[in-house]
């Protein structure tokens, strides 16, 4: 890659954030508004307010807890999604529980979950697995059902074992797929670690906005919402990475039929 492709991409990548620092630095640059202070000054309260005891007391925990969350939902997802997806039977039969659950709202289901587990982490943990699990599931079940039947068949006929079948045919065959539900799932798990910080919870960085919040501590407030989007970013910056290496193949196929 060269020098002028690196660059271009990085003016790309930060091109809209900048435009939208400064957009909101003059929109706010004067204001009085009790509730919409300048940026400026929520942003001399950032360090205060979040790496001076809350790093590790709020911001630790909830990151704990979402990639506990987070990691169950894509076991449970992807070992689920790989048997529904491989026997039709099941898939027939599971079809309409698996569409009834996806259409509930994973918020909904928190006070039910606070009456079996209690308020501690499993709750929250269980909030985010509610919410996460579905689009891995789904597009998990749409990959292996999307899996090429001559490669099944040839799998067959070289007699492949079957854990070798499973993760050099069925798991890599279906491995974009898989993907695309992780991303969207990543995100889902951000805002259900908020919301579930938000019910009958004593740390977190869902439960410390909430109480800027309620004590009128606006500029503080503020500045939790911007820590949520910077964690965003980190999050989706190290799923990138991880996606390009897993994914290294399939990217390589594509470019090389492009080319071709």
């Amino acid at each position: 890659m060269s020098v002028l492709s690196v660059v271009r991409r990085a003016v790309l990548l930060l091109a809209v954030p900048v435009i939208l620092f400064w957009a909101w630095w003059l929109a706010t640059a004067h204001s009085t508004d009790f509730f919409w202070p300048p940026l400026r000054q929520i942003l001399g309260t950032f360090d205060d307010t979040w790496f001076h005891g809350r790093l590790t007391t709020d911001v630790l925990p909830s990151l704990l807890r979402l990639i506990a969350g987070y990691a169950l939902a894509l076991v449970l997802g992807v070992g689920l999604g790989v048997a529904i997806g491989s026997v039709r039977v099941l898939r027939a039969l599971l079809e309409p529980v698996l569409e009834f659950f996806r259409a509930i709202p994973s918020p909904v289901l928190v006070p039910v979950l606070m009456l079996f587990a209690g308020i501690g982490n499993e709750m929250k943990i269980l909030v985010i697995v509610s919410g996460c699990v579905w689009p891995i599931l789904l597009n998990t079940v749409e990959g292996v059902r999307a899996l090429d039947e001559v490669l099944s068949d040839t799998a067959r006929c070289y007699r492949m074992r079957r854990r070798s079948r499973l993760i050099h045919l069925v798991l890599r065959g279906a491995s974009p797929q898989i993907a695309a539900g992780a991303r969207q799932a990543l995100s889902i798990g951000i805002i259900l670690m908020v919301i579930s910080e938000m019910f009958a919870a004593s740390n977190g960085v869902g439960f410390t906005i909430i109480q800027f919040q309620r004590s009128f501590s606006i500029p503080q407030m503020w500045s939790g919402i911007i820590l949520l989007g910077l964690i965003g970013i980190a999050l989706s910056a190290v799923f990138q990475v991880v996606e390009a290496r897993v994914l290294s193949w399939y990217t390589g196929l594509r470019r090389a039929q492009r080319e071709g």
